[in-house]
Parts: C-alpha cells; sequence; structure tokens
C-alpha cells in the first residue's frame, strides 16, 4: 500500500550505518519518508526539524541508549510511535531498568526480517482495511 505509506515520516536509529541505511532504502522503496540517525543526540536533532511518524531505534548506542531516547521522544513528541529493537544481551539489563520506573518497551530481537519489520511498522502507522480499531 505504497500511497498511505507515502504519508508517513520514519526515522531509522542505528550506529551501524549498514543496518540504518539498509533499513532506510527498504522502507523507502515501499514509498514511506524516511531518514536516518546514526546516535540518539543525532536523532534528536533530525526531529527537530523532521518530526516522524514512526522511530525506529536501535537500543545500544552510544552515549544515550535507546531506551533512554524513547522515553524521550514519548515525553517530546507523543504522537510518534516507537519500534525498539537490539542484537545484544545488554538490552534485557536496560529494559528492566526502565520498566521499574514505568516505561516498558517492547524490543524485537536483531536481526529482524524485512518483511517481518514492515509488517510491524505497517500495524503500527496504516488505517485497518477493514475497520477494526
Amino acid at each position: 500500500m505504497p500511497d498511505a505509506a507515502g504519508n508517513y515520516n520514519v526515522l531509522i536509529i542505528d550506529d551501524e550505518p549498514a543496518i540504518s541505511n539498509t533499513l532506510a532504502l527498504i522502507f523507502s522503496t515501499r514509498g514511506y519518508k524516511t531518514r536516518v540517525a546514526y546516535s540518539a543526540e543525532q536523532a534528536i536533532e533530525v526531529m527537530a526539524e523532521w518530526p516522524p511518524d514512526l522511530a525506529i531505534i536501535d537500543v545500544v548506542l552510544p552515549q544515550m541508549n535507546g531506551i533512554d531516547l524513547a522515553i524521550v521522544l514519548k515525553s517530546n513528541y507523543p504522537s510518534c510511535r516507537l519500534l525498539l529493537f537490539s542484537g545484544q544481551p545488554t538490552t534485557t539489563e536496560i529494559a528492566e531498568q526502565a520498566a521499574k520506573k514505568g516505561h516498558v518497551f517492547e524490543i524485537l530481537a536483531k536481526p529482524v526480517h524485512p518483511s517481518f519489520l514492515l509488517d510491524a511498522v505497517a500495524s503500527l502507522l496504516l488505517p485497518d482495511p477493514i475497520g477494526n480499531a
């Protein structure tokens, strides 16, 4: 459904350029408008001028981690949907610390197959074609 996808801005945050750039390419070929950021700090700068409808965030980032970034984004951009992913075992500990403070996030395990990620994003953003809420 490229026409509907084209109405959505997707920001991809991952400190590994090969991952973020590949995901941006995959999403843009499906009609989404995409931008990438390679750190949480860069993502905050991008969002100030280009607010996304959805942010795909790697949990393990240099300096500010992805969960702390997600907390900032939830606070400053409440309409932005969040999708977190990680391939690092330390993610569980970071997620548990955030949950103790009332911040619970679902985290997808890397590697994530592109079709699964596209489906997850579509379910978060695109309207249900049969009208279910």
